[in-house]
């Protein structure tokens, strides 16, 4: 589900809850990146700033791979 219009452009600084990211949306999304890179984060490293912005989230991603 995007909460993006069409046109506009995600950038790495974007605030995500600005976009409509809520409680329900990170825990969809934190599934399809652990599904789509084959790991797992650890209940404890969750919070709201990992989903922050894309550039904090793709951030602590790389560090689990």
């Amino acid at each position: 589900m995007s909460f993006l219009p069409p046109d506009e452009p995600i950038t790495g600084d974007m605030e995500m809850r600005d976009f409509g990211l809520d409680s329900l949306g990170m825990i969809e999304l934190l599934a399809g990146l652990e599904s789509a890179y084959d790991v797992h984060f650890r209940d404890e490293a969750l919070s709201l700033e990992i989903f922050k912005t894309p550039d904090v989230l793709w951030d602590s991603l790389q560090r689990l791979r």
